[in-house]
């Protein structure tokens, strides 16, 4: 199925330097699993992650702003060259503003996605807010666009592939692999 580009998203998309996303529900899921030694899991998107790197190729970041705190995520992040990571960011708000002010970005230049209420603070300021299908309602009610497909299932690469094509960037990108 197509995506319908209104002018107002494609104003929105056209600034982006850096991509902000959530981990649970955005990057995975949202489900958590313990092994019999208490240590965490989490199940990752492989095309999800060949877009950020695609994305990163392109010249946008990719940051990680999340309000738990996890190993896993961590060396997620690592395998991705996600440097921007931020880590038990319970004030999300807290952890965009550092974000933006260490790495010299406009809010404009930003997009970011989310899927629950602690998510909010930064939709709310982002150039770009995004969240995905199974978001709660206030998140919905509040972001610029939503996903086709859900989080941990292809929803960071749905965003990747928008926010190339309305750059005129997604043929280079793809160009290597053709």
């Amino acid at each position: 199925m197509a995506i319908e580009l209104g002018g107002d998203l494609i104003k929105r998309i056209k600034p982006i330097k850096l991509l902000i996303m959530d981990v649970d529900g955005v990057m995975t899921d949202g489900s958590v699993i313990y092994n019999d030694r208490g240590e965490e899991t989490k199940f990752f998107n492989v095309r999800d992650g060949h877009g950020i790197k695609m994305l990163q190729r392109a010249g946008i970041k990719a940051a990680i702003i999340t309000a738990r705190q996890s190993d896993v995520v961590k060396h997620r992040a690592k395998n991705l060259g996600i440097e921007l990571l931020y880590q038990g960011a319970i004030e999300k708000a807290k952890a965009y503003d550092d974000l933006l002010e260490k790495e010299g970005f406009k809010t404009e230049e930003t997009a970011y996605m989310g899927d629950d209420v602690v998510d909010i603070p930064v939709l709310k300021r982002a150039g770009l807010a995004i969240c995905v299908p199974d978001a709660v309602d206030e998140v919905k009610q509040r972001v610029h666009y939503i996903t086709m497909k859900p989080g941990g299932k292809g929803a960071v690469r749905e965003v990747v592939e928008l926010i190339l094509k309305a750059q005129g960037r997604w043929d280079e990108a793809v160009k290597k692999y053709l």
